[in-house]
């Protein structure tokens, strides 16, 4: 695992502007494992400048050709795959098995979708005497977060190649070692220079000069609601195009019909997965009173399999356990009981939180309404279908849940009145080209698929 002492700009390693650095550590023992550059606005304007430069060609490749290159990019890495898997451990903290299937192999299914899309998707069409063409936005400022930290900037950079625009990169601080694999990688597959940057730094100095350069025609961003607000704001007061991605509190509805165990497994499996560190975890879990102490017993059970420092990885740094245990406090204090974890660290050393199941959860209290961004599942009762329903839309966000009924008709009816942007019907199976995206302030725009190719294509008509 090596780290560059540079930015990748112009298709090449260069030095950074200033002097400062960032530590990366392994959030497992606490140890600093490598040092990255801070960038400065300088070094944000030399890699805008850079993909600025390079955009005119690219957006000129026939789909074809650009398909080919994310191909390219695709194989290598599955090539690097160990690497990749390996570095996602030492910098994020997730065990290596889940690193391996989740953090490596699911941006190889993305990518390998996008080449596919680029290929296949249709730029221009006819609609009456006019012609329609999609065309690329420009140069995409793509800022992406810690928790899924070779995924996320997949799905921002294949598509936005996909559809010929250009961009520069701003990772999390936490894990700029995954991004600047994904940088070799890109430039490994033969990508022009200037079609890829990658700028490390601080989200309040590398991050906002992104955001607010006047050279970026769109921002994407992954990350919290209250700093998608800002990034929000200064791109509109530039009139400039965003992809917010943000916050999520979402729902698990359990019906009375369903297979309470395995709804209930299944639903702890979600919340624990990448420590809980997921915007779209099920973080409520909604039983009817009538199996509410049976569901409590269930989770209890599949809780006890998820051992920290086993199956459950640390969270990513210090702030956010403190964070988490405040939540856990929070909780407690507010009335609410614990099934399984609590406050207490489970080891001495790393940012570990013990896992954590709560009973007797209202819906207003704090860990039903804000996110937690850890292992921590809120089991909430509801009386009826409607009052389920209450609960699951009743909180500022809409990105994602569940619901589970012996009847898919039944579990997609409740669906469909369920406002949020993505609902997994019966335990559903992840799909690369399906929309993934939020309602409320849970986000704006979506990734993933044609229509997350449609976020970085800007459309001209032409009439005869």
């Amino acid at each position: 695992m090596k780290a560059h002492d540079g930015m990748y700009i112009g298709g090449q390693w260069r030095p950074a502007a200033g002097p400062d650095t960032i530590a990366v550590v392994n959030p497992a023992d606490e140890q600093v494992i490598a040092h990255v550059p801070a960038g400065t606005a300088d070094d944000v304007d030399a890699a805008v400048r850079a993909a600025r430069e390079a955009f005119p060609a690219w957006a000129a490749t026939p789909p074809a050709e650009r398909a080919a290159r994310i191909a390219a990019l695709r194989d290598v890495l599955v090539a690097r795959k160990d690497e990749i898997a390996e570095t996602v451990t030492a910098e994020l903290g997730a065990p290596l098995a889940l690193s391996r299937t989740v953090h490596a192999g699911v941006p190889v299914l993305v990518a390998g979708s996008y080449a596919e899309l680029a290929a296949s998707y249709s730029f221009e069409e006819r609609i009456g005497n006019s012609t329609v063409l999609l065309e690329p936005v420009g140069v995409v400022g793509a800022i992406t977060p810690w928790n899924y930290p070779l995924h996320q900037v997949v799905a921002k950079v294949a598509p936005a190649l996909a559809a010929g625009c250009t961009v520069v990169l701003k990772p999390a601080e936490d894990t700029p070692l995954t991004a600047q694999l994904f940088a070799e990688a890109i430039h490994e597959a033969g990508l022009p220079a200037g079609v890829f940057n990658l700028v490390t730094g601080l989200g309040p100095v590398a991050g906002q000069a992104l955001a607010a350069h006047e050279g970026v025609d769109l921002v994407s961003f992954t990350g919290s609601t209250a700093v998608g607000r800002q990034i929000g704001a200064t791109a509109g007061a530039a009139v400039k195009r965003v992809a917010l991605e943000l916050g999520g509190k979402s729902a698990n509805v359990i019906l009375p019909s369903a297979d309470l165990a395995k709804a209930v497994s299944v639903g702890i499996a979600n919340v624990m997965s990448n420590s809980g560190q997921t915007c779209s975890a099920w973080t409520r879990m909604l039983v009817h009173r009538n199996q509410y102490d049976e569901a409590l017993a269930l989770a209890a059970a599949a809780v006890a399999k998820y051992v920290p420092g086993e199956r459950v990885g640390p969270l990513v740094n210090a702030k956010q356990q403190k964070r988490v245990r405040g939540y856990i406090e929070k909780g407690l204090a507010e009335g609410a009981r614990l099934v399984a974890g609590g406050p207490e660290a489970p080891h001495e050393t790393g940012y570990y939180v013990s896992p954590t199941v709560f009973a007797d959860v209202t819906w207003d209290m704090t860990i039903a309404q804000e996110e937690i961004f850890g292992p921590v599942l809120s089991i909430l009762k509801y009386e009826d279908e409607e009052d389920a329903l209450r609960i699951a839309n009743g909180t500022v966000y809409g990105l994602a849940g569940a619901v589970w009924a012996a009847d898919e008709a039944e579990a997609v009816a409740f669906a469909r009145r369920m406002d949020t942007g993505q609902v997994d019907i019966n335990g559903g199976r992840f799909n690369p080209l399906a929309p993934f995206g939020g309602y409320k302030q849970s986000g704006v725009g979506r990734e993933l698929g044609p229509h997350g190719l449609s976020e970085y294509l800007q459309t001209k008509s032409l009439q005869f």
